[in-house]
């Protein structure tokens, strides 16, 4: 799968999950390099300490399975359950971290190979 349309797949399927809830404001940010990519999403909606888990451990699998997200991403299509398609995105990212702040959620995530360090990447 060539960058551009990894790099759309993954911001739509995660701003699809935050559009789930609706918000007022979502702002979505990416900064590329060669060898990885850091995407923060920003919306309005403070979620409680169990959402944030989850979102945690959805986007944070204990392995990594780029060739089985890619594969299972495209079967699933937009029936798949939020969690899920979370999982899948998942697969295919090597850090991401969910918290809230003042004004709702920020979601990170960095992409890259072996040798990217996501500590260059900040907003």
């Amino acid at each position: 799968m060539k960058r551009k349309e990894f790099l759309s797949r993954l911001i739509g399927e995660i701003s699809g999950y935050i559009l789930e809830s609706n918000p007022l404001r979502m702002v979505i940010s990416l900064h590329q390099e060669e060898d990885g990519a850091h995407i923060i999403i920003f919306d309005d909606k403070i979620r409680d300490k169990n959402e944030l888990q989850e979102i945690r451990k959805a986007l944070n699998p204990t392995e990594k399975r780029p060739e089985l997200a890619e594969y299972y991403g495209m079967m699933a299509g937009r029936d798949a359950a939020w969690d899920t398609r979370l999982k899948l995105v998942g697969w295919q990212i090597k850090k991401a971290t969910v918290e809230n702040n003042d004004s709702g959620t920020q979601i990170e995530l960095w992409l890259g190979e072996d040798s990217f360090n996501p500590a260059n990447f900040t907003m």
